[in-house]
């Protein structure tokens, strides 16, 4: 059955799309294209527009202006059912008395399948999500992961060329949630679909996607991969909001690093923690002649990486991840250290943007 799975396409293109509530824009002037295939992540703040970009795709809300593409169909003012997407809803919106079986079948009913054709492919979306052993039982019998796998079933069976998914994952627990996107990411894989998630969860984005827009005020401010925003953050917003990240202000850096760096008052000096090297005074490591000093103000036991909070002079801090292994050089609160990291490759210069 999995054969019959055939996604004819599923590019999705917002052309100038602006949806206001009153004065304010929450969506302005989005520009934006999703590749068939594509797993396309949302992500951005709450109140960044990432729902409202979701629900006008969806059909749940309509642009005040600009259109939305499906492949080469404009859809902005089509019904949610005109437009054939699957949906995966935070709290599943599963129907409570009937059976998983029942709830799978369901949007097939509603597209007026034959009994045969209905029992054959909610069998097959069923078997697909691994709950043929649960076909009988009702939602409030399943823990939170099986009834996500029903929703998700139920998403597939009819065969759209693009599911959506508000937050999905929300409701589970970490362990589960990882284990979620997993199985999420290989049923998308598998059957090559078009899947836009939205999501506030960074770690979850990266796990998950082959793009991800960071969303803020109604605009995005980045696309890329998962390495090309975190690696490359094109502003301080954007690095800030994607995993942890230590941004400098021009004013609190040593003249001597805002020359070498090409700094310029108003930029900051961007670097993520793990690429921050740490090293005791009495040492001299070689990445740097003239390594910035500092003082260990806290340390964080986080299981995998040990992260310092190191002191800059009066104003600024630092963040330094080191990994929890055997030879690790232990610092304890107080000690002075060298900070250093390779200028060219590790640390960038922002604007605000």
């Amino acid at each position: 059955m999995v054969a019959e799975f055939v996604k004819s396409s599923g590019r999705i293109r917002f052309r100038n799309v602006t949806k206001r509530y009153g004065d304010q824009a929450v969506v302005d002037d989005l520009n934006l294209s999703i590749e068939p295939g594509e797993f396309f992540s949302l992500l951005g703040p709450s109140g960044s527009g990432k729902t409202t970009t979701l629900m006008m795709l969806a059909g749940f809300a309509t642009p005040d202006a600009g259109h939305v593409m499906l492949d080469d169909t404009d859809i902005s003012y089509m019904s949610p059912q005109q437009r054939n997407l699957g949906m995966v809803f935070q709290n599943y919106a599963l129907f409570p008395h009937m059976s998983v079986l029942e709830n799978v079948m369901f949007p097939l009913k509603v597209r007026k399948f034959g009994s045969k054709a209905c029992l054959e492919r909610a069998q097959w979306a069923i078997d697909l999500v691994r709950l043929s052993a649960f076909a009988k039982r009702l939602p409030k019998e399943l823990s939170g992961g099986q009834q996500q796998r029903v929703a998700l079933a139920r998403a597939i069976v009819f065969h759209p060329k693009v599911v959506l998914m508000d937050e999905p994952l929300g409701a589970l627990d970490k362990n589960l949630r990882y284990q979620m996107q997993m199985e999420i990411k290989e049923l998308q894989r598998a059957l090559d679909m078009t899947v836009v998630f939205v999501t506030h969860d960074q770690e979850e984005a990266m796990n998950m996607s082959d793009r991800i827009a960071i969303m803020n005020n109604g605009r995005i401010e980045q696309v890329g991969t998962p390495r090309d925003v975190y690696e490359s953050p094109c502003n301080v917003f954007a690095a800030g909001f994607l995993g942890e990240a230590n941004i400098l202000p021009y004013a609190h850096l040593d003249s001597r690093y805002r020359q070498g760096m090409g700094m310029r008052d108003g930029d900051h000096l961007f670097i993520r923690p793990e690429r921050v090297e740490l090293h005791p005074v009495r040492e001299r490591a070689s990445a740097q002649p003239d390594p910035l000093q500092g003082r260990i103000l806290n340390i964080s036991f986080l299981g995998h990486i040990i992260r310092y909070q190191v002191a800059l002079g009066e104003r600024t801090k630092i963040y330094a991840d080191s990994s929890n292994v055997a030879d690790a050089h232990a610092f304890v609160v107080g000690d002075p250290v060298s900070i250093q990291w390779k200028k060219t490759s590790d640390a960038r210069i922002l604007q605000h943007g």
